[in-house]
């Protein structure tokens, strides 16, 4: 008799103790997470987060990522090309005479006074159709080359490219002073041609 109810007395213990592990509020013991267990969580969903939110655009492009600006002191080549930073360098908007075109060395060397010992600060727009980069520079103090070339009637207004910017600039007679320019502008090459094989006779007669 002692050893039933001792059996029955086990399996009430053993039935209750089961209804208690099972109990939804049960506070059964877990391992507490880690510092590097939480750090891994919120890395990988960090990552989750920017890889969503970084895909790159729809015809983005490395080219148009990169920046466009150079600066440097500036190698004068004639007065409408610089180099800087070893890149040759258009200037925007206008047109200066050839250096051996009337007033081409005089523009040059305007330049050069311009820009000696100064940074010079070129803005890229794009390439003319030589492949040469253009650039709107200007000087520390923030003036134009472009406007100060044409300023000083060395240099005119190029509207098909400047649409206009620095018209209002050019001297009066600026465009009689720099004809070869002005023909060049407008597409008059056979100027250019009758005055290259001028120049030509006088140096075989020279």
């Amino acid at each position: 008799m002692e050893i039933l109810i001792f059996l029955a007395l086990t399996l009430v213990v053993v039935i209750a103790y089961r209804v208690w592990r099972t109990r939804p509020n049960s506070q059964v013991y877990r391992r507490p997470k880690t510092v590097s267990d939480l750090q891994a969580r919120s890395l990988r969903s960090e990552y989750r987060g920017r890889a969503s939110s970084e895909k790159p655009a729809t015809g983005s492009s490395t080219a148009e990522s990169q920046t466009r600006l150079i600066s440097g002191r500036a190698y004068v080549v004639d007065g409408d090309t610089l180099t800087i930073s070893k890149t040759q360098v258009r200037l925007f908007g206008v047109d200066a005479p050839e250096m051996n075109h009337p007033y081409g060395q005089k523009a040059k060397w305007a330049m050069v006074a311009l820009c000696k010992g100064k940074t010079v600060y070129a803005e890229i727009t794009g390439d003319d159709e030589y492949g040469r980069t253009v650039a709107k520079c200007t000087l520390e103090d923030g003036r134009d080359l472009s406007a100060e070339l044409v300023k000083q009637g060395l240099a005119l207004d190029w509207p098909k490219f400047s649409e206009g910017a620095y018209t209002s600039l050019e001297p009066d007679g600026v465009r009689k002073k720099l004809w070869l320019a002005d023909a060049r502008q407008k597409g008059r090459l056979h100027v250019w041609e009758a005055y290259e094989a001028r120049q030509a006779e006088r140096r075989k007669q020279s």
